[in-house]
């Protein structure tokens, strides 16, 4: 059986500010040339959740992007998991919980039978 290598981790700094946020997404630039696929996204337990990590998750997402990639936070705190929610990014970013990826909302399946009905009154229908 083949074993897919282990996806690179970055981790992020426990006193990391929001100056450090750049270089940050630099170096997951660096670690994204020449790789697609998914890179995890480590906080260890001494970084406080804030709207400072919020950024740089929804910064370095972007960034992942870019580079045809994307990140998954690997076990984050529950705190982090509310302030992800209460941005709107919950739906958008990846969580690994216990080594368990998540499905993103992004990623259900569409409901089948769904078709528009055009307004023949609406002269851009």
């Amino acid at each position: 059986m083949y074993e897919y290598p282990a996806p690179p981790v970055l981790v992020l700094d426990p006193g990391m500010a929001r100056a450090g946020i750049p270089e940050l997404c630099d170096r997951l630039a660096a670690l994204l040339r020449g790789y697609l696929g998914v890179v995890v996204l480590e906080l260890p337990g001494t970084v406080a959740p804030s709207m400072v990590v919020v950024e740089a998750i929804a910064r370095l997402r972007l960034t992942a992007r870019r580079f045809g990639a994307d990140i998954r936070v690997r076990d984050p705190d529950d705190r982090l998991g509310q302030l992800l929610a209460l941005t709107g990014l919950d739906g958008v970013i990846a969580v690994e919980s216990a080594g368990v990826p998540q499905r993103k909302a992004e990623q259900r399946e569409q409901p089948l039978h769904v078709e528009e009905v055009a307004d023949r009154t609406d002269p851009a229908g």
